[in-house]
């Protein structure tokens, strides 16, 4: 038995690399659950027919943004470049010194000559070694990219019959225990994805309000692009951030008589206020709440996610808690004998009150 376990321990370390496309792909499909279940019940679709539409609706959607959105991008480029290079100059003049705010001392001189050795006149120096990698990388994320494709159509169409096969392979008593507490794993889940849902849109409310009020430039575009890209931890808000602080920079304020480089200033330190606020207090709240999980843990569960995994561990770090609670809350009960749901204890209680 300890061999098998042994072997069994060794399979799942080599494999390693295909548990994080099938999460992302589990992920995926569960993104998308919400509006096929509004298919199925408004039209009295079937599953099968309702998740081929939303599957390949979402995927002509991710086909077509690249073909609509890179030549508007190619096109700004070639502008942003200039105007690069441009902010690096007035930034050299302007951090020549060191600044004196209060009692802090600021010395930004060496900011400069930083982002100089990282790009060349605004363009990024070309590396041979870096582009094999590249292509490498490239290739080898596109066949990873095809299995989250598949897994996510297949667990989309598929997952009651899979479902229910699980569930099938454990003793006949079992299976009605198995139903219920999948039942209440999924509501978990499901109130995880509302929760994150209030979230994108009080963040979306807060920074269109907060940049409206500095005079950012398509303050409503750029606060619902800002809540959106939160769900991607660490690469969502730098790059709402970096996007908010260029259109600042290059518009400068609808109203506030300052340079367009203390704006871009002002517009990251309101983002990065809103942004605090958002981590350290109002996603712990909400996302808490709705997996009936407290606060404190829910930060310290992400924070840790952070660190340890990542975009995706920050995803499902949080219902995923809730779930191994369930199911340890499930397996003590047993243990002990005990009703292992809800709705079986008032049987109990009924019979210790006639005593």
């Amino acid at each position: 038995m300890a061999a098998l376990l042994v072997l069994l321990a060794a399979t799942l370390w080599y494999i390693r690399e295909i548990f994080r496309p099938l999460i992302t792909a589990a992920l995926l499909a569960f993104f998308l659950s919400p509006p096929v279940s509004f298919l199925m019940d408004r039209t009295g679709l079937r599953r099968r027919a309702a998740a081929n539409l939303v599957y390949f609706a979402a995927l002509a959607i991710l086909i077509a943004l690249p073909f609509t959105v890179l030549p508007v991008l190619f096109d700004e480029t070639q502008s942003i470049q200039v105007d690069f290079a441009r902010a690096l100059n007035e930034l050299e003049v302007l951090f020549s010194q060191p600044h004196q705010l209060g009692a802090l001392r600021l010395d930004l001189r060496l900011l400069v000559p930083a982002l100089r050795t990282m790009f060349n006149n605004g363009a990024i120096v070309p590396d041979p070694a870096a582009a094999v990698r590249f292509l490498q990388i490239t290739s080898r994320g596109f066949l990873w990219t095809l299995v989250i494709l598949v897994t996510t159509y297949y667990l989309m169409t598929d997952w009651e019959r899979l479902r229910g096969a699980i569930i099938q392979l454990a003793p006949e008593n079992e299976q009605s225990d198995l139903h219920r507490l999948y039942q209440e794993i999924h509501g978990i889940w499901m109130g995880y994805l509302r929760g994150q849902i209030r979230l994108i849109f009080i963040l979306v409310l807060m920074y269109t309000v907060a940049w409206q009020l500095i005079g950012l430039p398509g303050a409503l575009l750029l606060g619902t692009v800002a809540g959106l890209l939160n769900l991607l931890p660490e690469v969502g808000p730098f790059a709402a951030a970096l996007l908010a602080v260029v259109v600042a920079y290059l518009e400068g304020s609808t109203y506030l008589p300052i340079s367009s480089a203390w704006f871009a200033l002002l517009t990251a330190a309101v983002y990065l206020l809103l942004n605090n606020i958002k981590t350290i207090w109002l996603q712990p709240r909400i996302l808490g709440h709705s997996v009936l999980l407290h606060e404190g843990v829910v930060f310290v569960a992400i924070i840790a996610a952070i660190v340890l995994q990542g975009v995706l561990g920050v995803l499902v770090v949080v219902p995923l808690l809730a779930s191994l609670i369930v199911i340890g809350r499930y397996v003590r009960l047993r243990l002990l004998s005990l009703p292992p749901f809800p709705e079986s204890a008032p049987a109990a209680a009924g019979k210790k009150t006639s005593r």
